[in-house]
């Protein structure tokens, strides 16, 4: 590992999933800006730091499911990892109406190093863990705000992300979570083809089912509703892939 850019949970486990948290800490290593992007507390706390809950969320569901986790331990405002290595928004400068001063100005040898460092490594462990078994199947757990600065509420408790060139298992889950009576979200709050993104990366680009869910972070940010919704999403998972794959078949 190198400076802390991930961490592994279960990796003995034998299920087939493979749990992943992009976004799962606002931790900003000491080497940039001394552990500080210049912006205060308060805002490191929101989203646009981290997916608030979603690291505890998928610790009850990679348990649940008997299957590794895998998440970043660097916020997002550091480096995205969930973005590729040519996207204009993979060191973001204003975020949800906050500027960020550690990047405003970054050169292209200090984006490099948070590469190196930070992105790389991730992105390697994550290829290695997937690849320890041919069928795969990679959840990758992600949160969001309730209501982006400015903007109308968002109304859905969950969305299922996912690619218009892979729907196998995110159209049945869709279609699992809508039965169980949830407010679910079809590409909602946003889009889930993103090229180069970590789907794209190590699902689409590979062939491996896969699917992304957004949990709204207002029901997720204490422990109660963190082993809820683990325990919501563990069967219909498991439902949705068996459907899935008699489809296939």
């Amino acid at each position: 590992m190198t400076d802390h850019a991930f961490h592994i949970l279960g990796e003995d486990r034998p299920g087939r999933w493979l749990i992943t948290v992009d976004h799962a800490t606002n931790r900003v290593p000491d080497w940039v800006g001394g552990g500080d992007l210049g912006i205060a507390p308060e805002d490191m706390a929101r989203h646009i730091a981290y997916d608030i809950g979603a690291l505890e969320v998928a610790r009850h569901l990679a348990e649940a499911l008997d299957s590794p986790l895998i998440w970043s331990d660097f916020s997002r405002l550091v480096i995205d990892p969930n973005r590729g290595e040519d996207d204009p928004t993979l060191v973001m400068q204003l975020y949800d109406g906050t500027i960020i001063p550690a990047n405003r100005h970054i050169s292209a040898p200090a984006i490099e190093e948070r590469l190196a460092r930070l992105h790389r490594p991730y992105h390697d462990a994550l290829a290695r863990l997937a690849a320890r078994r041919t069928d795969t199947v990679i959840c990758a757990i992600h949160s969001f705000t309730p209501c982006l600065r400015g903007r109308s509420p968002r109304p859905w408790q969950v969305g299922v992300l996912h690619s218009h060139l892979d729907g196998r298992l995110a159209l049945p889950l869709i279609a699992g979570l809508r039965a169980a009576g949830l407010c679910v979200g079809d590409n909602e709050p946003y889009s889930g083809h993103l090229r180069g993104d970590s789907i794209d990366r190590h699902a689409l680009d590979t062939g491996r089912q896969n699917v992304l869910i957004e949990l709204r972070n207002d029901l997720i940010e204490h422990e109660s509703g963190q082993a809820h919704w683990a325990e919501v999403l563990a069967p219909i998972l498991r439902d949705s892939l068996r459907i899935c794959e008699t489809m296939i078949a």
